[in-house]
């Protein structure tokens, strides 16, 4: 179990507090890191560089010299890429360079970043101090009194517009609600400051549903049963009429 060092609203040190088993379970793959990170700033990439290669370029049409007898290499047009003004050999196409990582993928990805600056004490947890209006010397003075240097993620409780706002004019702070911070932000920061409160809402975890059993009511006679039972009787009263005549017509044959 990793532990974050704990810090008030007013910037005072508290004591260090657990952080939450579910997200911080001490697993750190590189390889899965190395993967989404890669992906994310792929997916940066607007893949609409283009270059003109031979076929694109005008002019060109006819041939410089003729085949032989000048001693020259031959040439069969001025747009070839060994000649100025002519087309690159293999030119950049428009092209896209999205890469898609499944859902499961970057959730361990994110884990693992969080666990690792758990596991080298880069986590802080605060309680943030209310701001009512945007105020970077007052964001500034915090970070300060909470000893927190070089670049700062902070992960706030939900959307908090005036904290967001008092970060902006910072280039080596960013601020985002927790869980919308991706694999690259985490590695980016040098210290991951997140609200209690949020790390607070992570850790609980949810409600295991009460499994219900409903008991099947005892029927005492199907319908099935009943109609069975029904046919039974009919051809129970059925039955001695039917042999009745059948018993006389077989004295009537013994007498013939």
């Amino acid at each position: 179990m990793y532990k974050a060092r704990y810090y008030k609203e007013d910037g005072k040190k508290g004591k260090a507090r657990a952080l939450p088993d579910s997200l911080f379970d001490g697993v750190v793959n590189e390889g899965v890191m190395h993967q989404v990170v890669k992906a994310y700033l792929l997916n940066q990439r607007q893949g609409t560089a283009a270059a003109k290669g031979r076929s694109d370029v005008a002019g060109g049409s006819a041939k410089p010299w003729r085949q032989k007898g000048t001693g020259r290499a031959r040439a069969g047009t001025t747009r070839a890429a060994q000649w100025t003004g002519g087309g690159l050999a293999f030119p950049p196409i428009p092209h896209s360079w999205r890469q898609r990582v499944p859902k499961k993928v970057k959730a361990l990805a994110r884990r693992s970043a969080l666990n690792d600056r758990a596991e080298h004490d880069r986590v802080v947890m605060v309680d943030m101090p209310a701001m009512d209006a945007p105020k970077t010397q007052a964001l500034v003075s915090f970070l300060a009194s909470i000893e927190v240097e070089g670049k700062t993620l902070i992960l706030t409780d939900g959307k908090k517009d005036n904290v967001y706002l008092s970060a902006r004019n910072l280039s080596n702070v960013s601020v985002m609600p927790f869980g919308g911070e991706s694999v690259y932000d985490v590695l980016w920061a040098n210290i991951v400051v997140i609200e209690r409160s949020a790390l607070d809402g992570a850790g609980k975890a949810a409600p295991k549903a009460e499994a219900v059993v409903e008991e099947a009511p005892v029927v005492e006679e199907t319908v099935v049963e009943a109609a069975a039972e029904e046919v039974e009787a009919e051809a129970a009263a059925e039955a001695p009429e039917s042999e009745a005549p059948a018993e006389e017509e077989k004295k009537e044959g013994d007498d013939a």
